[in-house]
């Protein structure tokens, strides 16, 4: 036989032998194992678990607000932390946790929440936002850094949970006092006793409280001790409610004149229809020459109120 039968001989038994082998079972491919996403809690149980925030939940629960921010929202929370309450004046916070007080601390806290999710990378987009309570707290970005109402900074941000997003503040938001009329406002001043006891006297207080604006100069009581003595008794009396009423309406101008308009003119109409006049002297401003505007701008909802030392007369 030639050797290359011999060869082809052997290759066919090889390969008949290799079909006959028992065949490699398989290696199972492994399937990868899914990573679990961490599980979201709400911002209340958040906030909690943090640490950061005891007197933020003491706060909440006191306010009645923990199913509020444990409900579906979704909420942005500005979160003060303790270090941020720890700011406010010694005291405050107890006193705000008083049951006559917690309508005040809620609104405070509702100061402190935004409707929607709100990322920081929307935040940062914004000039301000509408907040629950209904005033808006505003917005800003200086060298990288988030500020709220210009002085309150946003130190961490993105603290995810399962019904919106925590940013933590380091103080805490102080909603802006809700303006009253301009006799609630003098009243509450408690410099303007005299001043309120006059406009009660004159039946005016109804038309100071009325829509306006009106603009005030408001003598204080040591502008009305500057009068002879006994001048005001005798104005009180009610043979002379008129003279009482002539002068009171001589410090009172139609319209909400703030202070950097007041500088700018020579004289103003009184609601008595005569007019008062107005110079600006070295930095201070008088009226009728010699009586000088002291405090500026005291906004009321009604108008403005400016503080004068001395009691306008109008001219016989």
């Amino acid at each position: 036989m030639k050797p290359f039968s011999y060869l082809s001989i052997l290759l066919v038994a090889i390969l008949a032998l290799a079909a006959c082998a028992p065949q490699a079972t398989p290696v199972p491919t492994a399937e990868p194992t899914a990573i679990p996403e961490p599980e979201l809690f709400d911002i209340v149980d958040t906030a909690v678990a943090d640490g950061r925030f005891t007197t933020l939940a003491a706060a909440l629960g006191a306010a009645d607000l923990v199913d509020t921010l444990k409900g579906e929202g979704p909420f942005t929370v500005f979160a003060p932390t303790d270090d941020a309450f720890a700011k406010l004046p010694e005291g405050t916070v107890d006193t705000l946790l008083l049951p006559e007080n917690l309508e005040q601390l809620k609104s405070i806290l509702l100061y402190h929440v935004v409707s929607g999710k709100v990322m920081a990378s929307d935040v940062v987009t914004l000039t301000s936002a509408d907040t629950v309570l209904g005033e808006p707290v505003t917005i800003k970005v200086d060298m990288g850094k988030v500020y709220l109402n210009d002085t309150v900074e946003v130190i961490i941000t993105d603290v995810e949970a399962s019904n919106g997003v925590i940013h933590v503040i380091d103080s805490v938001l102080l909603p802006p006092a809700k303006l009253v009329d301009i006799v609630d406002t003098a009243v509450a001043d408690g410099r303007f006793t005299t001043l309120a006891a006059a406009l009660g006297a004159a039946d005016l207080v109804d038309t100071l409280k009325g829509e306006g604006p009106f603009t005030v100069f408001a003598p204080t009581d040591d502008a009305f001790a500057k009068l002879p003595e006994g001048t005001v008794a005798t104005l009180l009396l009610p043979e002379n409610l008129e003279q009482l009423k002539s002068i009171l309406l001589y410090h009172v101008v139609s319209g909400k004149v703030m202070a950097a308009d007041v500088v700018t003119l020579t004289s103003a109409d009184t609601v008595l229809g005569q007019a008062i006049t107005i110079k600006v002297e070295d930095g201070k401003v008088y009226l009728n020459d010699t009586i000088e505007v002291i405090i500026t701008d005291i906004e009321a909802s009604n108008g403005v109120i400016h503080v004068i030392d001395a009691v306008l007369l109008p001219p016989q």
